[in-house]
């Protein structure tokens, strides 16, 4: 496939799947008139890097672990370095730091929407709880003096 049918597939912008491939985080083949060519598995990793990103991981720690990445769903890691699992357990970590602050905010958020809520809410009179009408309808024309 083309990159505009990549592009179509994963929502990622032409734009960013070509600073993916500068990146060194896709590599299409070229056909024999230049254009890149990608095949179906380009659609999960496009979508790991996207994931990755998302949760906060920097293009540098991406381009390290993607070829562990035997699955979208899984990591396989049989030569990690002890850097490597440095650096992953401190962006783990980092990760659940953001994650906390999300929730809190999220939180606060729903504290203040629902506080919102309450206080919007019409407040309601004893009649409309009751069902009763305090005015009978008989009585509800306008009088020739309120027409002012």
């Amino acid at each position: 496939m083309r990159i505009g049918e990549l592009s179509r597939r994963t929502g990622a912008s032409r734009r960013l799947l070509r600073y993916y491939e500068e990146q060194g985080l896709i590599v299409p083949d070229r056909g024999a008139n230049g254009y890149r060519e990608y095949d179906d598995r380009s659609v999960d990793r496009v979508n790991q890097i996207r994931g990755l990103l998302d949760a906060g991981l920097p293009t540098r720690i991406i381009k390290q672990i993607l070829p562990c990445l035997d699955t979208p769903r899984s990591i396989h890691f049989p030569d990690a370095t002890p850097e490597m699992l440095a650096l992953l357990a401190t962006e783990r970590d980092r990760l659940s730091e953001r994650i906390d602050v999300l929730v809190r905010n999220r939180d606060a958020m729903s504290e203040y929407l629902s506080e919102v809520a309450r206080c919007r809410a019409p407040a309601r009179a004893p009649h409309q709880v009751s069902g009763t009408d305090p005015m009978p309808r008989g009585r509800r024309t306008r009088r020739s003096s309120d027409a002012g």
